[in-house]
């Protein structure tokens, strides 16, 4: 079991690495070179061999493996992201940047989101050094940049250029599963991730004729484009049940004594309660209209209009989503994917999946496991490129009222220090048996 240095050292690391400002701001802003040297420290003092790779400069990723004693044993990949999502200090009860330590509370930006993991990992690493400890199958360390936009300079990078660093790894975990979740009626539940819905980024452009503001004009973009953004926005995506989800909804239903009717999954929810959080945004493809942008002038009807949506589509159905987007958007709007990345399904009855369960029950036994697909995508879609099925599986055990969904790029991100002595040894009891 991980030591009391691992317990220290977990919370040590989240704050330092807090510390260091890795905003991403899209459009390459951002430079996770310091956080990554850190991250590289820390493992080489256990006496690995982290390799720092960039695409760009600054934009850097760390890439270290652990043998396991078992080489003809499939390898494992572990890995989390540096960079952050900006916060804006004002709205802050703390600096976002702070790292502070309160009231048995970690604070500041990415104490979720997800330098949490990272420090968890860095402190099991170097708890099996000073223990001696090697792991049954190699594991394939990976803290990456650019996922909060493109992860072009990250694990994109990673899988289409240093594949060989991945040798060997069928099986990968990172964020996000394995946190507790109340359910207000005294249950806790602890959805483990197993699969994501696809990213489908999507930029409308409506093109008409430019005019004086005064002048009637039938073909004006920025009604062309209303129009489209108003049926997306309004559209009711059908009902469509991953074997993920149907699991979910089936273990759901069981442990509230309920009927698994799958045939009225939006009564079922109902019944559900708080519980249907985890479930109710993976039941359909989604598309949310964000940004708009169109014009110069309050007198000129501009030529061009554009919007960007937040579309998200589930495993098997993105040819549905592109059907209908093609609908919604009618003859007069164009679209196309500004960024692009695959669903992902794998599999609840794996002996890893397994290991996770177990994992969790042995240090939190009276919480209840459940199938989770993430709605929204993390670095696991660019390493599923090299046939890596991941799962989502960075644990921490929770208070009541801690509301962890709103932590991810909220104001006030935080972690208690128990959360992470419970992540670090799940974390350990996991990965040792792997």
């Amino acid at each position: 079991m991980a030591d009391g240095q691992a317990l220290d050292e977990v919370v040590t690391f989240t704050s330092d690495l807090i510390r260091i400002d890795t905003t991403n701001r899209g459009g390459g802003d951002c430079r996770e070179r310091p956080a990554a040297e850190y991250a590289a420290a820390r493992l080489a003092e256990a006496g690995l061999e982290p390799a720092l790779l960039e695409r760009t400069e600054g934009r850097t990723n760390v890439v270290a493996r652990i043998e396991g004693t078992d080489p003809s044993a499939d390898a494992l990949l572990v890995h989390g992201h540096l960079d952050v999502v900006p916060a804006q200090a004002g709205e802050w009860s703390v600096h976002p940047f702070s790292g502070e330590i309160r009231d048995g509370v970690v604070w500041g930006r990415g104490a979720v989101d997800m330098k949490n993991m990272d420090a968890m990992i860095l402190a099991v690493v170097r708890s099996w050094a000073r223990e001696g400890v090697r792991p049954r199958r190699d594991v394939v360390i990976a803290f990456t940049a650019d996922e909060e936009a493109s992860a072009e300079d990250g694990s994109g990078f990673l899988a289409d250029r240093h594949a060989a660093l991945f040798g060997g790894c069928t099986e990968g975990i990172g964020e996000s599963g394995a946190f507790t979740v109340h359910d207000g009626s005294g249950r806790q539940l602890y959805p483990l991730a197993a699969g994501e819905r696809g990213t489908g980024w999507v930029k409308l452009t409506a093109h008409g004729r430019a005019a004086h503001g005064s002048r009637p004009n039938r073909e004006n973009a920025v009604t062309r484009l209303a129009a489209a953004v108003t049926r997306i926005g309004a559209h009711e995506w059908p009902l469509r049940l991953t074997s993920t989800v149907r699991a979910a909804l089936t273990e759901l239903a069981a442990l509230y004594g309920l009927d698994a009717d799958l045939d009225d999954v939006d009564g079922l929810l109902e019944k559900l309660g708080p519980a249907a959080r985890l479930v109710e945004a993976t039941v359909r493809n989604s598309a949310n209209p964000t940004m708009l942008e169109a014009g110069y002038k309050v007198n000129v009807i501009p030529g061009e209009a554009v919007a960007y949506v937040d579309g998200r589509y589930l495993p098997g159905h993105e040819d549905e989503f592109r059907a209908t987007l093609d609908q919604l958007t009618g003859p007069d709007v164009n679209w196309e994917f500004h960024h692009h990345e695959v669903a992902l399904q794998s599999p609840v009855d794996s002996p890893t999946y397994a290991r996770m369960r177990a994992a969790v029950e042995e240090f939190a036994p009276e919480g209840h496991i459940v199938p989770y697909c993430m709605p929204g995508g993390t670095d696991a879609k660019q390493f599923s490129r090299l046939g890596i099925t991941g799962y989502g599986f960075s644990p921490l055990k929770l208070p009541e009222g801690y509301d962890y969904g709103a932590m991810f790029h909220g104001v006030d991100e935080r972690v208690p220090i128990e959360a992470l002595h419970f992540g670090v040894r799940v974390l350990d009891r996991f990965l040792r048996t792997a």
